[in-house]
């Protein structure tokens, strides 16, 4: 009998879930609140760990057609002039990178995917519960009558979860983003994340992430962090009188500002850090925000919704018992949960060092940690930290050498 699968959220994590279970025969029904399926926020970096995902989503070449390589990571303090951060993504000799993108042409492709794949979509659909009978779970959602029975639900519907009830300490700082035309005259590198700090109170960032579906103009998400508290009263002031405090702390900066002329052009971002112990209960799994969420200093957020997402279907589709859910939803706890717990804790480390009031951690970030990290081997070793496989990703699927096997061979 086709298992009936249930996914609420249709963002990354829950784009990726439907695209990988419907092209294995799954059926699926996607959930999501809005009207029509729309993505929500800036860009962002897929580290190579999520371009593998990505391609076993059927998604990867599309995806990297419409974003931009990223083979480094720079950054500086501004009142020296000293490399605070240089993270290359070339390994032994060999080169590598991230794939920076608009977060709304990695939904257009994942949601490519899961339409081509056979995922149904109920929209205006707020799923507010997800009780369990006999076994099953049931889908309610508000104002309509509830849908069901299905043999999974996945809880892919981010920060605020109804179905998790994961509620995290808000950190300190946030930041403000914004998409911008990538300007012709600027002298920044089109394949690098380019950062400036000021201690840990200030830093801005350029992103160049590709463009848009249906247009040629190249695009970069600009953000500037801040408190988290102080948005309302940065609302508040003239626009110019920020737009010459970024300048003033980083001249090239300047271009990217040109088309800046509202404050709401730019998006505030508030982060926690929070954890669920267990992911998973009967018939119901947890994955992406709605089970950990982070601040995006190592960009992993997305990375880790897709690798939730592909390790819940590599326990679907590998389960043999009697119990294939069951098996399922142990796989996929016990595949995800010492890599995500470590880069939560080392997120929760490098933070700090970054945005924050505190005057002795950048001291120690630029006098200290930078230094070292120029000594072998520990640039190799930040490399994989921000590739995403300081250690392996998913535990207990094969590899072949350094590179998993993916799930063709068990459809």
């Amino acid at each position: 009998m086709t298992q009936k699968i249930a996914i609420a959220g249709a963002g990354i994590g829950g784009l990726a879930a439907a695209a990988l279970l419907a092209q294995s025969g799954r059926e699926v029904t996607l959930f999501d609140q809005f009207d029509a399926p729309r993505p929500v926020g800036s860009g962002l970096v897929i580290q190579p760990v999520g371009a593998f995902v990505l391609d076993e989503c059927g998604a990867g070449e599309e995806a990297a057609r419409l974003g931009n390589p990223i083979k480094r990571m720079l950054g500086h303090e501004v009142e020296q002039g000293r490399v605070t951060l240089d993270v290359s993504y070339s390994r032994r000799g060999k080169p590598g990178q991230g794939l920076a993108i608009h977060r709304a042409s990695l939904f257009h492709v994942l949601w490519q995917s899961a339409q081509s794949a056979g995922a149904h979509l109920e929209c205006s659909s707020d799923v507010t519960a997800a009780p369990l009978e006999n076994g099953k779970r049931w889908v309610e959602v508000a104002g309509k009558h509830r849908f069901g029975p299905f043999d999974l639900v996945i809880d892919a519907s981010g920060v605020g979860s109804p179905l998790s009830g994961l509620r995290g300490a808000p950190l300190p700082y946030g930041a403000i983003w914004g998409n911008v035309p990538w300007p012709e005259d600027t002298p920044l590198p089109r394949d690098h994340l380019s950062q400036r700090y000021l201690r840990a109170s200030h830093m801005v960032g350029v992103l160049p992430i590709g463009r848009m579906p249906q247009s040629d103009t190249p695009l970069a998400a600009i953000f500037w962090s801040m408190p988290a508290g102080s948005h309302a009263g940065w609302c508040g002031e003239p626009l110019q009188a920020w737009k010459d405090e970024a300048e003033a702390l980083w001249p090239e900066f300047a271009p990217f500002l040109e088309t800046i002329t509202r404050h709401d052009q730019m998006t505030m971002a508030r982060y926690s850090h929070a954890t669920l112990r267990r992911p998973v209960s009967e018939a119901m799994a947890h994955i992406g925000d709605a089970a950990h969420r982070t601040s995006p200093q190592l960009g992993q957020g997305a990375n880790m919704a897709l690798l939730d997402a592909y390790a819940l279907a590599y326990g679907l589709l590998s389960a043999n018992g009697a119990n294939p859910v069951e098996e399922a939803l142990l796989f996929y706890h016990r595949a995800r949960r010492y890599h995500v717990r470590i880069y939560q804790a080392m997120s929760a480390a490098f933070t700090p060092q970054y945005q924050s009031d505190s005057r002795a951690l950048p001291l120690l970030r630029d006098r200290v940690l930078q230094p070292l990290s120029t000594l072998p081997p520990i640039p190799g070793i930040l490399t994989r930290l921000v590739c995403g496989d300081m250690i392996r990703p998913v535990v207990g699927q094969p590899y072949a050498g350094d590179a998993p096997l993916g799930l063709a061979h068990l459809r």
